[in-house]
């Protein structure tokens, strides 16, 4: 069982190494691909920086297009998906939710927040489903691979939706003292409400799409 972490990732020069940090050094990942979506910032540099492999997109393609990118350069047969601008990480987080897949009794593994930051702790409370930090099988993503084109950062609630239609078998996972930067953080107030409105538009879509 050969295990592929992917991290799709847009600007996240500034916060991606806390991630691979605990990824690279985990004992319970085999490969660690980095897509980087059209960046214009040094993502791919700090990327390449920690000797992993990296898929350039030449434009920003979106988190859906980016996830699947990394599945189609990525060997592996288990899939671990994470998100390039968590913080409080460790490799321990990364063994607990690897741990829990092969345990044998989930198709897919969400990871939770938990004890990190009051406003994703009661986000994921809310809507565990948003998570983007999830493991499951190369059978399973490539299953899902009709219902997540071109949903964008409505893909987790897609995945989400296919799970409960084929009745996967779902378990969660709590990551203490995890969290990610906010997008208003990232970009200032105005400009990263925008981008929180245009990921909960997304959402939405995902929501009414057909399966």
């Amino acid at each position: 069982m050969k295990v592929s972490a992917i991290i799709p990732a847009f600007n996240e020069a500034e916060r991606i190494a806390a991630v691979l940090e605990p990824v690279v050094s985990s004992p319970a990942v085999d490969e660690v691909v980095v897509v980087d979506d059209g960046s214009t910032d040094a993502t791919a540099a700090v990327a390449e920086g920690f000797g992993v492999r990296v898929v350039r997109l030449c434009a920003n393609r979106g988190k859906a297009a980016a996830m699947a990118a990394g599945v189609e350069a990525a060997h592996g047969d288990v899939l671990l998906f994470l998100d390039a601008d968590l913080t409080g990480l460790t490799p321990s987080h990364v063994e607990e939710m690897v741990d829990a897949y092969r345990a044998g009794d989930a198709d897919v593994v969400i990871g939770v927040f938990r004890n990190g930051r009051i406003g994703t702790d009661i986000s994921q409370r809310i809507a565990a489903f948003l998570s983007g930090q999830r493991v499951m099988s190369r059978a399973h993503w490539e299953r899902a691979r009709g219902a997540v084109e071109d949903t964008e950062f409505g893909i987790e609630t897609a995945l989400t939706r296919l799970a409960m239609k084929e009745g996967w078998r779902k378990k969660k996972v709590e990551l203490h003292g995890v969290s990610h930067v906010r997008k208003e953080e990232k970009r200032g107030f105005w400009l990263g409400f925008t981008d929180r409105m245009a990921m909960y538009w997304d959402v939405a879509r995902s929501f009414f799409r057909k399966l």
